[in-house]
């Protein structure tokens, strides 16, 4: 594999430069979210709905330690492009080690505290009834594992602030291989069931740290780190909390979101309503993958020529990653209307020796599924605005309007929508709300990147 500079973000052709970043972070995303995807089928069919559903509950609580690591790692990591931008190699060396201590010292806390609340925190996500045994077992598996997923997501973004795309990408597609191939092992193989699931998520976390410690202690990373960087800083802890702060409030909304959904449907369907709703969550996580590698890889290209006061440059990224991502929103939207049946039923099988409420359940998700996915995603061509806008503040460093303008869809419109229309228009309230909430944020972050542009870039020069 070649080797990249980091100079190169600064010097490169925009389109040219985008599409060499994004690129890989689409393909690693791809195969991360075919990953869930194609676990959730697996367990879908080998094991029952009732396993989704179960993996749906434990899937907030686990991400949310996971992405303590990556608050810490991207807001590190917009602090490591600037200043990789204006070469303070110094700075951005004190950065990663400080983000290795915290990523440990607040993901190892927060696992002691998530196993101790245990019989607390799976009911209040939804774990009730039928689903509450399956994920105890599941949720105590994988949180063994959540200290090892905080480090490969705050590795991950610091490897692609190197300019270094394509080892970011190995380090996603490893332990989602991982994952699948353990997966047919433990489940189909040695019948392990909810355990079997469990352990392979979990090795697969490994995995990924494995080849994250590796490429740091290896020649193609430029940030070679000692002892006395790993001391914590007061004045470098407290830029990357308000930067990780961003991702990290993100990721919290997300996971009350999940608490809330998984019980306002629970309360309108039972359990067959949260395992619709488990796999809408899944092809929120896949089938957004090109627009989320647009992102990915637009964060440190703004961040370093803004740090280099290329301001010319940060403009031509943010226009031409917005065309991007547009471009494959909309793909996705057109593909998302004509199939949501065909993708439905990859999730479910009926086999032998089903219960008829096992049956029934399976035909009530496969019916219900289509028309709420087509909801949920009614607004897909939008949210290229919304995302590349949001990731524009955070990339330069302005935590306030990245930390608003990100919980914009999610926690200010979002969640008041799916309190109050579910009162009025039943389970039709919970899915349209998903749109709704799509074109206020966008209308809102359009207004704001605007404004940002007119202000602090186009009238600035660049040298």
């Amino acid at each position: 594999m070649a080797k990249v500079s980091s100079e190169q973000l600064g010097s490169e052709p925009i389109g040219k430069l985008l599409i060499k970043q994004a690129l890989p972070a689409s393909i690693g995303i791809l195969v991360m979210s075919l990953n869930v995807l194609v676990d959730s089928i697996f367990v879908g069919n080998w094991i029952g709905s009732i396993a989704i559903a179960a993996i749906n509950v434990v899937l907030p609580v686990s991400f949310f330690i996971g992405a303590l690591g990556m608050s810490i790692g991207i807001g590190g990591s917009s602090i490591i492009s600037r200043a990789l931008g204006a070469n303070d190699k110094e700075k951005a060396l004190k950065v990663f080690g400080n983000q290795i201590t915290l990523s440990l010292l607040v993901t190892v806390a927060m696992v002691f505290l998530g196993l101790y609340f245990i019989d607390t925190l799976i009911p209040a996500f939804g774990g009730k009834g039928d689903i509450f045994g399956p994920a105890k077992i599941y949720y105590t598996i994988v949180l063994y594992g959540v200290p090892f997923l905080a480090l490969c997501m705050m590795g991950n973004t610091v490897i692609r602030a190197e300019g270094k795309p394509k080892f970011a990408m190995i380090a996603m597609i490893i332990p989602s291989v991982g994952n699948l191939l353990m997966d047919y092992i433990f489940i189909y193989l040695f019948d392990w069931g909810m355990e079997g699931a469990a352990w392979a998520t979990t090795i697969g976390y490994f995995l990924c740290f494995s080849y994250v410690f590796y490429f740091f202690l290896s020649k193609n990373s430029e940030l070679k780190i000692s002892w006395n960087h790993f001391g914590l800083d007061r004045k470098i802890l407290k830029e990357i909390g308000a930067l990780g702060f961003v991702t990290m409030a993100r990721q919290a909304v997300v996971s009350i979101i999940y608490l809330i959904m998984n019980n306002v449907l629970f309360n309108l369907g039972g359990e067959a309503m949260v395992a619709v709703y488990a796999i809408i969550g899944r092809m929120l996580m896949f089938a957004l993958f090109p627009v989320f590698g647009v992102t990915q890889g637009f964060l440190p290209i703004a961040g370093f020529n803004y740090g280099a006061e290329k301001y010319d440059r940060v403009r031509e990224t943010i226009n031409t990653a917005i065309k991007y991502a547009a471009i494959l929103a909309s793909i996705v939207f057109v593909g998302l209307m004509i199939f949501p049946a065909e993708i439905a039923s990859l999730f479910l099988s009926d086999k032998p020796g089903m219960t008829p409420s096992e049956l029934a359940m399976n035909a009530f998700v496969l019916e219900n599924t289509p028309g709420a996915m087509r909801w949920v995603f009614a607004a897909t061509p939008i949210i290229a605005l919304q995302l590349i806008g949001a990731a524009y503040f955070q990339a330069v460093g302005k935590a306030v309007p990245a930390l608003l303008l990100t919980l914009s869809r999610q926690g200010f419109f979002f969640i008041p929508l799916v309190l109050i229309l579910p009162q009025y228009l039943g389970e039709l309230g919970v899915w349209i709300s998903f749109p709704i909430a799509d074109v206020l944020a966008t209308m809102v972050t359009g207004f704001f990147l605007r404004r940002e542009i007119r202000t602090n870039l186009i009238t600035k020069i660049s040298p």
